[in-house]
């Protein structure tokens, strides 16, 4: 009897023993160590909304080459650019095949063959346009910046040819196997016949031919609060401390993080010490990396594009250009206000800028005319700097007023070679009568109540102008290059004139 309960006592054991040898077996533990970082003590509330990358990269404009040395632009936000751009996202780009710029003549191509420019006007990473365009290409191609994509049909022949722009001004790659047809090429250039001619000045400027007609508005805003800022950036409370300089700027740190906050609570500039590292930084992964942390730190305030900073920042710049109404916000000293400005190493965001204002609540609105034609040609003639004008568009001025109110004024503003912006001319006096203007018209508008004219109507209105002024269009000057150049500093300007109404004179 006992010898049978030892056994039994046995064969249980030997059970438990198999039992726990096979939970270690397949149920090891994590070994792996569990990082706590001090930006995860606080929960950060959400304080604006979010966005998409799809949403941040597109082509400041688009210029339509309508044969016989006639032109005309599109800018984001109307109806016949978002038409054009949806269906190009539709379409596969592949067989890319590289040559220098030079093989083709085009100056020719510009006042011959029908056509549209997309232009980005800043350096954009291929593998970040992958993001919006299906594009399929070697590993040159994809690690490679362009600044415009050219898609023509040659005069006289049964073809489309499609070339991306290398930033480096020296490469072109062309795409043979282009899901693109003539009747394509033929219906995008059919929308630039209801629109008003534009004239070129060296193939990278263009002047619209009618005034511009612009809508000056006086806007409501609220503000985000210091303490919203801190809480959301993860400043640990227990530690912060506050000092205060002499022009006014606070500035709260724990020891490691800092905020600084500017013009009486209206602009921020967060620091987090990033260690610097001997590897290139990829300006992909800081855009998507800098897209997440405003995500996540603020949010955004309406329309935003990205622009590329230029070589001179190594890939760590990322600006994302704010717009209302198709037009971008710019400033002058020393107010900052319409940007988001970041600095990252390898994806982690070392500086942060930004407008603690978003704007919101009632709108005054006052139709304005920007200047065209001969007049502004003068004036930029005469600008004191004219030899390094590298971008012209319409934007809107902004200027803080009481009442927590701001001013968005309509102006003509240049984009210099070395980036930096400046005010050409303002709107006409408001009141002024003209015979004849070219409408804004953003599907932006929409968001307001103001409903944008049909297409037929558009066709109707835009249709008159350019039969009447279809004449105008005057041939590129310039060399092969110079139409290229409008490079990295068109994009900014398309983005600049984003909004504006079909007939603002961008570049």
């Amino acid at each position: 009897m006992i010898e049978r309960f030892k056994t039994g006592a046995l064969i249980v054991l030997v059970a438990l023993s198999l039992v726990q040898s096979y939970f270690l077996a397949y149920n090891v533990p994590s070994l792996r160590t569990t990082t706590t970082t001090e930006q995860d003590y606080v929960q950060t509330e959400r304080m604006g909304p979010e966005e998409r990358i799809e949403n941040l990269v597109y082509p400041e404009d688009m210029v339509l080459h309508l044969g016989e040395n006639r032109h005309t632009v599109f800018y984001p936000g109307t109806n016949f650019y978002e038409r054009i751009f949806e269906k190009l996202r539709g379409r596969e780009f592949k067989g890319f095949q590289r040559n220098v710029r030079t093989i083709v003549d085009w100056n020719e191509v510009r006042a011959r063959d029908l056509g549209v420019e997309l232009r980005f006007g800043s350096a954009m990473p291929v593998e970040l346009l992958q993001r919006v365009l299906k594009l399929e290409g070697d590993p040159q191609f994809l690690s490679d910046q362009i600044d415009r994509i050219w898609i023509y049909n040659p005069q006289g022949r049964e073809e489309v040819r499609v070339y991306f722009f290398s930033s480096d001004r020296q490469v072109v790659y062309e795409s043979v196997r282009a899901d693109l047809t003539i009747s394509d090429i033929q219906e995008y250039v059919g929308y630039g016949s209801y629109w008003p001619p534009y004239r070129t000045l060296d193939g990278m400027l263009y002047i619209p031919t009618e005034p511009l007609e612009t809508v000056q508005a006086v806007i409501g805003y609220d503000k985000y609060t210091t303490e919203q800022m801190q809480r959301n950036l993860s400043l640990d409370p227990a530690v912060t401390r506050t000092i205060r300089d002499r022009s006014g700027t606070q500035i709260y740190t724990d020891g490691k993080q800092g905020l600084q906050v500017e013009q009486n609570g209206q602009w921020v500039r967060y620091t987090d010490p990033v260690a610097s590292t001997g590897n290139l930084n990829s300006l992909t992964e800081n855009v998507m990396a800098g897209l997440q942390f405003t995500n996540q730190h603020g949010g955004w305030d309406g329309k935003h594009r990205f622009v590329n900073p230029g070589s001179a920042e190594g890939g760590r710049g990322v600006v994302f250009q704010q717009y209302w109404h198709s037009l971008p916000i710019i400033t002058e000293p020393p107010l900052r206000f319409g940007q988001i400005r970041l600095t990252l190493q390898r994806g982690i965001v070392g500086e942060y800028e930004r407008s603690l204002m978003t704007l919101s609540g009632e709108v005054e609105k006052t139709i304005r005319y920007l200047p065209a034609g001969e007049a502004l040609i003068q004036r930029l003639q005469a600008y004191e700097r004219s030899a390094e004008v590298r971008a012209l568009y319409p934007a809107l001025r902004a200027k803080v007023l009481e009442e927590q109110r701001i001013s968005l004024v309509p102006v003509w503003a240049v984009r210099l070679a070395d980036g930096t912006q400046d005010i050409l001319m303002e709107a006409l006096p408001a009141g002024t009568q003209v015979e004849s203007a070219i409408p804004v018209t953003p599907v932006e508008e929409d968001a307001e109540g103001v409903a944008p004219a049909s297409d037929g109507e558009q066709a109707g209105a835009g249709g008159e102008r350019a039969s009447d002024g279809a004449g105008d269009g005057e041939p590129a000057s310039g060399g092969a290059d110079e139409g290229d150049g409008a490079g990295a500093d068109d994009s900014e300007r398309a983005g600049d004139a984003e909004g504006a109404s079909p007939a603002s004179g961008d570049e």
